[in-house]
Parts: structure tokens; sequence; C-alpha cells
């Protein structure tokens, strides 16, 4: 460290945050940075809005572009068939899965949303889940009480703001069909307990489906420790891959349980009279319609994740995460909004006197990208707590110190 970061990497004690302070110095950074084109512009804390890839994820969506240009999109398709196997590979790796339980998506809510459509539902069933939801599951469980009568039962918190573990198992009666949890919310650096949650899946017979939208690249994921039997997450975000991917992962165990609400001649082989073979893993999901080029890169995110080493880059996020929030704990007038038991790298606040559309625009007039978490993107946490919005700063492993500093220096600089 040098420069800025020596006057704010203090941690203050009365900061309330259990990731590790200190992390091991097995990252390269400075290479990671030079594969990272984007980091010689910004100093881009907006990871959970979508991440700087590598060059490589990049380049590999553009040759594959290239050869639809050259060849046709369908020919290309056919010589691209074994780096498709690659990736699909990759990511079953990076999951802890296998390669046939990956099915290709066009993003994380389509994903959960197929997966969620696809259990064979009965007026009177239930859902177990969370607080800290995504909108867009949210409306799925509002179609699926529409559609079928299925009740949504929305656990509370614990005194850390994590699902209540205890209150999730007394839930659980013969009318519960599933359990969803959300792994790291959109508006918060909370990280649910999600082994505890498969821990207790498991003996009761309940399926368990894992949005990991902010989690695949951002902690180490194990589906078999987990216990989850379905996770989905995005390419954009944590994983460094392009915009337009997702990714749904299926045990084999649950496939022939689910029917996919919506399947074309990719997923299912006609047979005559109406009559349908699903095909039999897990691209019987995919719609036949997808992007080569970019599920190539999203491949390549998968690989270059993997090659610097998730439990590596887990510490790294959750260290930085816990430095930004000391940085920021110090300047008069900010209030660090993160709740949980864990905390990951996503890290919000306000500042007395500011919207948090006036931190962003004057962070970003000093090259620092961030975001900002509404009510609509918490609707079930932010009311309760009296929040209308935050600032939302997401840390990846490629970020550094100075990058943190500098942003702290620019909120003091506002809080004069």
């Amino acid at each position: 460290m040098n420069g800025l970061a020596h006057r704010y990497w203090r941690i203050p004690e009365n900061l309330q945050v259990s990731a590790p302070y200190t992390c091991p110095m097995v990252i390269d950074v400075a290479a990671v940075r030079r594969d990272t084109r984007g980091c010689e512009t910004v100093a881009h804390l907006n990871n959970a809005g979508a991440s700087l890839p590598p060059a490589i994820v990049m380049d590999t969506v553009h040759q594959q572009l290239r050869a639809d240009e050259v060849f046709g999109g369908y020919e290309a398709q056919v010589l691209a068939e074994d780096d498709l196997a690659r990736a699909r590979a990759a990511l079953g790796t990076l999951v802890g899965g296998r390669p046939s339980e990956i099915a290709f998506f066009d993003s994380s809510s389509r994903a959960f949303l197929t997966a969620l459509y696809s259990f064979p539902w009965k007026r009177g069933d239930r859902i177990l889940t969370s607080e800290a939801e995504y909108p867009s599951n949210v409306y799925g469980y509002a179609y699926l009480k529409k559609r079928f009568g299925v009740t949504t039962v929305y656990v509370p918190d614990d005194d850390h703001g994590q699902v209540d573990i205890g209150a999730l198992r007394d839930a659980i009666d013969e009318k519960t069909r599933l359990i969803t949890l959300t792994h790291i919310p959109t508006y918060g650096g909370l990280i649910n307990p999600a082994s505890k949650v498969g821990a207790i899946a498991r003996p009761a017979g309940v399926p368990f489906l894992l949005d990991a939208c902010q989690s695949a690249g951002q902690v180490d994921i194990d589906v078999n420790e987990i216990g989850c039997d379905l996770l989905t997450t995005a390419g954009r975000k944590y994983l460094r891959g392009p915009r337009g991917t997702g990714l749904l992962w299926v045990r084999t165990s649950l496939l022939d349980r689910l029917t996919p609400p919506i399947a074309d001649q990719h997923g299912a082989a006609w047979k005559g009279e109406g009559r349908f073979d699903l095909m039999d893993d897990a691209r019987r999901f995919e719609p036949f319609e997808r992007s080569v080029a970019l599920h190539l890169g999203l491949g390549a995110a998968a690989r270059y994740a993997i090659d610097v080493g998730t439990p590596e880059i887990e510490a790294r996020v959750l260290m930085l995460g816990a430095a930004l929030r000391g940085m920021l704990s110090e300047i008069p007038g900010v209030t660090v909004r993160d709740r949980g038991e864990l905390l990951g790298g996503i890290v919000t606040f306000t500042l007395e006197g500011f919207s948090a559309e006036d931190v962003r625009v004057a962070l970003r007039e000093h090259f620092i990208n961030t975001s900002i978490s509404t009510q609509a993107m918490a609707m079930r946490s932010y009311p309760a707590r009296g929040l209308t919005e935050v600032t939302r700063a997401s840390v990846h492993y490629y970020n550094t110190e100075d990058e943190l500093a500098h942003m702290a220096d620019t909120i003091r600089g506002l809080a004069k």
C-alpha cells in the first residue's frame, strides 16, 4: 500500500464486520489489472452492476463474431462446438457441478424464472424464501400465486439481518415444495448462510434453488457443499463475463421432476403427433436461439476465475470490502448501511445532506464508478429500515487499496 491508502487503512474497532482484514498475497493484482483494459481509465467500483471483463473474455467474443461474419452464423457455431463444450465444462467446475448440469441463458433472472416455472405446481403449494429477494424473483412468486395459487412465505431476518435459520426450519411443512434464497442481495454487503439453508433443505426432502447472481465470481461456490439443487447466476457481475449471459445449474437427480415452461427444437425432439422427448440433460432448458459468442465469452470468464483461484478471489474481495467500510465509517456524516454476520464486496452507505445520486455523480466526476440501490431493489428490506436509497460501491479483486482511498478522499471532500 502507498499514497492515500495509508491514510484510511485502519478499521474502527466499533465497526461490526466479520470479513478477514488480511488476504493471502497469491493474486498478482498488477498482472490482473494488465489483463483488464478498463483499469486504465476508471476506478471501477460497480462490480455488482457489471464488472470490467478481462481482455481474453471480450477477445473471445469478438473472435466468434468475426467467424459469424466470415463463415456464416450456423457454420461458425459448428466450428465452435468443442469450445462451447469447454465453456460448459468450465462453468460446471466453477460451481462444483457437471458439464451436463449446465444450461446457458441470457440472464440470471431468465434462468431463475425458468427454474421456478419448471416445477409441477398445484394450488396450496408453498415456497419459502428470505427477505433479501430480487424484484424479478418476487415477480415470479406473484405470477405463481395468480396462476396456480402458490403461496410464498418470506422467512424473517435474524438479528444480523440475514435469513433466520431457526425460523426457516420451523416454517417447513407438508405443503412446502421449494426453498429459494438469494445468496448475496444486490442492495448490501450481506452474504446469506446458504450452506445452513442446504443443511435444512436436504433432510426435509425439499428442493433448494439458490440465486447466486452476485456470489458467483465473488465467493468460492460448491453446490455440493452448499446443498442446493438448482443455482442461477449472471455473467456480467462478479464473474466478469459479457452482458447478456447467465446460467442455470440443475442437479441431475432433480432433472426428471422438472418440465421447462418453454422448449423448442433445441431442448426437445419432436416424435410426432404432439409428442416430444426432452433432452436428457440441462440443455432441455436452453433456447435454440442464443449467442454463441457471448457464451464462449462466459466460458472464458469462468476459466479466468478458476485460474486466478476462487478461494483467493473471495479472500481479497472480503478484505477490500471490510477496508472500504472502515475508510467510509471514519468520515463525518457517512453511515455504512450493510447488515449481516458475514459481509462481502458490496458496500452501501449514505452521506448526510446528499442524495445517493449526488454522491454517484460526484464520484463519477473523479472517474470512480459506483451505483445506487433504491427501495425498488430492496422492497422487503429498505422500507422496514427507513431507507429510500443508498450509494453502492462494489469492490472486486482487481481493485486496489489506493482506488478505495481515492473514493474515500472524494467523499470526505463532499462532507466538508
